[in-house]
């Protein structure tokens, strides 16, 4: 019996993109936001036991760099030869044309059914990825950042390498979405840096950070630059390095459409000078951040900063009060509280911590344990990646009698 010609064209994609099948299903799965494709599945597709639906096609086509109607045409065809064969009796047919390799590409010189749409799609050369593939992982990109606050360090880093293999494939075919794509990736890219940095692989993080700075540079996109900067003064040493940092990324998001990168990056400001006791500008950075932020619009900015929610505002406030020892850490605290309410939002485990950390630095110790209490079980219940430096700090802050939490605590972040 001959080889399945449409199973092995989805397994010379596979190869192609150097992938096993396990990565391949992760992949897709990146692609399509669920985690319903498995390794025995992509063997199952690849042996011609199954052809996928029309909608996991499209997936399989974005994560591989190809038009999900071109693999939609060949596996239209794949089904029509089985019926064919069907009616037949299971006979073959004699003379099954094999696919043409133009410019190093796969063509489907049987994708359609007649051979005059065969020789056009062949002529074409065409395997540009559209609008919808674009937008499926543009969005898929900025959720990721969103998802940062309910995933362990492991679990996103595993969804955004995935993710961004799949950008990878289908820039090659970008056309006229390439800038919006590169920007995706950039993007992309800085949070898989900031993953690796919290997992403690700094070389891997710096890596990520630069290739960020490259696709800021091919797409002519400041806030890109912005963000890779930003998160990379998160390890910065010492803190005039970091201060440096983000000096310079302010620069890259000024003027409109910027606000939100703006208040996370004065925020970010304002914490490395309370970190280093220059009270005068980290409470000129914090005022700054809020007055930035009263002007942001998360549907017009850049995917990312859908992260910078009214509760990374209380959080960024709480670190910097605390560090100072302001008397507004009182009223911001009871504000923070008031604004998490009954329902523990995503980034509701980033503001506990912080607001335990800056009560315990303030003084106000039996309130911070009470709030460390809290941030201990929301961090087990939602593991993320913000929250082991969280727990770090909060474990160095507690008092002696607290040693078993302190202990539980350090445990986590290790």
């Amino acid at each position: 019996m001959a080889p399945d010609e449409f199973a092995t064209l989805l397994l010379r994609l596979r190869q192609e993109a150097g992938r096993t099948q396990e990565e391949q299903a992760a992949a897709i799965n990146a692609v399509s936001g669920r985690d319903t494709m498995t390794r025995r599945e992509i063997n199952r597709y690849e042996h011609g036991g199954n052809i996928p639906t029309n909608h996991t096609l499209a997936h399989i086509a974005v994560a591989c760099g190809v038009p999900p109607e071109y693999l939609q045409r060949e596996a239209a065809a794949a089904r029509a030869r089985r019926r064919k064969g069907a009616r037949r009796g299971g006979e073959e047919p004699e003379d099954v044309k094999r696919r043409t390799l133009l410019g190093g590409a796969v063509v489907g010189a049987a994708a359609a059914a007649e051979p005059w749409e065969r020789l056009a799609h062949a002529l074409s050369r065409s395997r540009k990825i559209d609008s919808g593939a674009v937008t499926a992982l543009v969005e898929r990109s900025s959720a990721l950042h969103v998802r940062e606050g309910n995933l362990t360090p492991l679990a996103l880093q595993g969804e955004v390498e995935g993710h961004l293999d799949a950008i990878t494939a289908a820039l090659p075919h970008a056309g006229v979405h390439e800038r919006t794509l590169t920007i995706a990736a950039g993007e992309t890219a800085a949070l898989a840096g900031w993953v690796a940095w919290d997992l403690g692989d700094h070389s891997r993080a710096r890596s990520y950070y630069k290739v960020t700075m490259d696709c800021a540079k091919e797409a002519g996109h400041p806030p890109l630059r912005a963000l890779a900067l930003t998160y990379a003064s998160y390890g910065a040493a010492p803190s005039q390095e970091g201060t440096e940092l983000l000096m310079a990324a302010t620069k890259e998001v000024r003027g409109p459409g910027n606000a939100a990168a703006a208040a996370w990056i004065h925020g970010r400001l304002a914490e490395e000078a309370a970190s280093a006791g220059d009270e005068t500008a980290a409470l000129r950075a914090l005022d700054r951040a809020r007055w930035s932020y009263d002007f942001a619009d998360h549907t017009a900015e850049q995917s990312w900063v859908r992260f910078m929610t009214p509760y990374r505002m209380d959080s960024l406030a709480l670190s910097v009060y605390g560090q100072l020892g302001r008397q507004e850490l009182a009223e911001t605290a009871d504000h923070a509280v008031g604004r998490l309410g009954r329902a523990l939002p995503e980034s509701g485990v980033v503001v506990l911590g912080d607001l335990a950390t800056a009560l315990l630095r303030g003084g106000d110790l039996d309130q911070g344990v009470y709030v460390a209490h809290q941030f201990a079980a929301a961090v087990e219940a939602r593991p993320n990646t913000m929250g082991r430096a969280r727990a770090r700090a909060i474990a160095s802050q507690l008092p002696a009698r607290e040693r078993d939490l302190a202990r539980h605590l350090q445990h986590f972040a290790a």
